[in-house]
């Protein structure tokens, strides 16, 4: 097994197939992601059945609240886009899950029908983000929760029920919210992690709207540099494994006409401390 650093953002990991890999190489590859937070794999055989017993071997399966399943599976969400829609899930910076009490550790995507030209996945590191971030800006938000949520997406009148994207999203009733420490402490690394996204935060708590977004908008603007981001070309075989705690992700919406499906499998995580 070869893990190769990516720019600021990620690992590539080559010489593995995650299929047949042996229990020391899953042991080097947890360090590898818990370095890195982000591995990138290539022509990788892994039908949905050892999709499944790959994320059994590294944690606990957490379902999706709002994506459709793969017939295959009802622990494998299906982010998905036909030819004839105009929208596509996950087209903004997010991070999975962070609405959640207890987010998601990490998300494995495989990718299983590609469009013949774009549908590239940008990452973000927020591990190295926060280490670059102005000392007064640190001193700033140090201490400060922030309210994530999901409603303005899934609810009745979420951006997503007014798209092409409406009949295959459920779990309507399960829209809700979750306060986050801004700043956390990463559960194995042990690095400062800044854990907002443009995606899923709405507000620090005990701020108004406007205030918060001022700053919001300031540690995003920030984020966004390209020296904490990436972007992952997909090819047939190509996997994506990251951590949710310490990246965004972004999927370009740029191959209008095309199909794209994606297989994802969600992990458990635990409660986030802050730092």
């Amino acid at each position: 097994m070869q893990v190769s650093p990516f720019k600021n953002c990620g690992a590539v990991v080559s010489n593995l197939q995650l299929a047949t890999m042996t229990d020391t190489e899953l042991v080097e590859l947890r360090n590898a992601f818990t370095e890195y937070g982000l591995l990138f794999f290539r022509d990788q055989d892994l039908p949905p059945q050892e999709h499944l017993r790959f994320a059994n071997r590294f944690g606990s399966i957490v379902v999706n609240k709002f994506f459709k399943t793969s017939a295959d599976s009802p622990q494998i969400a299906e982010v998905r886009k036909e030819k004839n829609q105009q929208t596509n899930i996950g087209g903004g910076w997010h991070t999975d899950h962070s609405y959640d009490d207890i987010p998601a550790m990490g998300s494995i995507l495989v990718a299983r029908t590609l469009p013949k030209t774009g549908g590239d996945t940008q990452f973000a590191n927020l591990a190295a983000a926060y280490d670059a971030l102005p000392s007064d800006l640190k001193t700033k938000i140090e201490g400060l929760r922030a309210i994530h949520s999901n409603t303005h997406l899934y609810g009745e009148n979420g951006l997503y029920r007014l798209t092409d994207l409406n009949e295959q999203l459920g779990g309507m009733d399960r829209v809700g919210d979750a306060t986050h420490p801004v700043v956390i402490k990463h559960p194995e690394s042990g690095r400062k992690v800044l854990y907002v996204n443009p995606g899923h935060t709405i507000q620090f708590e005990g701020w108004d709207f406007a205030e918060s977004r001022a700053l919001l908008d300031e540690l995003y603007a920030h984020v966004t540099q390209p020296q904490f981001t990436c972007s992952f070309n997909w090819l047939p075989g190509s996997v994506t494994f990251w951590d949710n705690r310490c990246t965004w992700h972004q999927a370009n919406n740029d191959y209008q006409g095309q199909a794209r499906l994606m297989h994802r499998i969600t992990l458990a995580g635990s409660a986030l401390d802050a730092a």
